[in-house]
């Protein structure tokens, strides 16, 4: 994956933002329906798929707060900007999906192969499976030409962009929207099973398989979320590029230690020491610090931040020999 795959080619906070309303109205709307349908019907499924919504509309709130407070300039108290702070409530957001969706399901669907239940009228879960089908898809057509976009102007799969984008508001729609689809089909089973046997088990089981799904959804979205705040890297085609721009410049001999972290979609931090001719002048090597931050910035716009260290070199063996960080070839690690 090129350097721009995971950062300059993300989502805008203004395209990310309209995706994340457009689930959360589509969510809200079908959660009232699955409720009543749910009464309705008798159906453990139903309900489960009504907590499903409501967690899912509670995440893109948490999402939209994301994109906002993420969004907010520099100051004296964050020199280095807000971005991290979206994964932060990105990271909340799974956590509503796990308690919100998942812990709820699994219950009902265990209570209703205990105690059982008595099934209702189906045909008004039916519909607002149907229109909630719809709804849901729409929802995810959005997110997926988002993404598909970000994708094409970079030249990247579709799916790896998907896997490696830092963009977890738009990440998180497109994978919970997935996730709804299949449990509105394991739902509907649920309740067609029970219609033709005459007993709960299916629904029951229906239940525990929407339960597990968004436990699924919300371990991916957590552990990406995690990653990203402790401080992930950006990937080594791109290290292996901006490397490549620093030692293009004149008066540069070799990079020593390299640093990358990604703080945001369109936010990365490069940190480098650098080891400079020994006939440079000052005025030299503040003009080759200041091309090289041209140069990064000019191939990777998501490059904010740029810190060259003029450090003087030494042989790899003296290097490993003194315990200098810098002795391999790259440490390629975020701060």
């Amino acid at each position: 994956m090129s350097a721009e795959n995971s950062t300059s080619g993300s989502a805008t906070g203004g395209e990310s933002a309209f995706t994340v309303v457009v689930a959360a109205i589509a969510n809200l709307g079908i959660a009232v329906a699955k409720v009543i349908a749910g009464l309705i019907s008798g159906s453990s499924a139903m309900l489960s798929e009504a907590a499903h919504s409501v967690a899912d509309t509670v995440t893109e709130v948490l999402l939209l707060t994301a994109l906002k407070r993420s969004e907010r300039p520099a100051d004296e108290e964050h020199p280095l900007g807000y971005g991290p702070e979206r994964y932060i409530w990105a990271l909340l957001a799974s956590v509503a999906t796990f308690v919100g969706g998942a812990v709820f399901a699994i219950y009902d669907g265990v209570h209703t192969l205990v105690r059982g239940e008595e099934l209702g009228d189906p045909l008004i879960s039916y519909i607002v499976l149907a229109v909630a089908f719809v709804l849901e898809g729409y929802s995810l057509r959005t997110g997926l030409r988002q993404i598909r976009g970000e994708a094409a102007r970079l030249g990247a799969p579709t799916t790896h962009y998907l896997r490696h984008t830092p963009d977890t508001a738009v990440k998180a729609v497109v994978m919970e929207d997935s996730a709804a689809l299949v449990g509105l089909l394991l739902a509907a089973g649920g309740l067609l099973g029970g219609t033709l046997s005459g007993s709960g088990v299916w629904d029951g089981i229906a239940s525990i398989l929407i339960g597990a799904l968004l436990v699924y959804v919300a371990w991916v979205l957590g552990r990406s979320n995690a990653q990203l705040l402790i401080g992930r890297p950006l990937p080594k085609e791109m290290r292996d590029g901006v490397r490549e721009e620093i030692l293009s410049v004149p008066h540069v001999i070799e990079v020593l230690e390299l640093t990358t972290l990604i703080q945001g979609p369109t936010e990365v931090l490069v940190a480098a020491k650098i080891d400079f001719r020994d006939a440079s002048t000052a005025e030299q090597i503040e003009w080759a610090c200041e091309e090289a931050e041209e140069q990064l910035r000019e191939r990777y716009p998501s490059i904010r931040r740029v810190y060259l260290d003029p450090t003087p070199g030494l042989g790899l063996g003296q290097r490993r020999r003194a315990g200098r960080p810098g002795a391999g070839p790259d440490t390629g690690t975020g701060a």
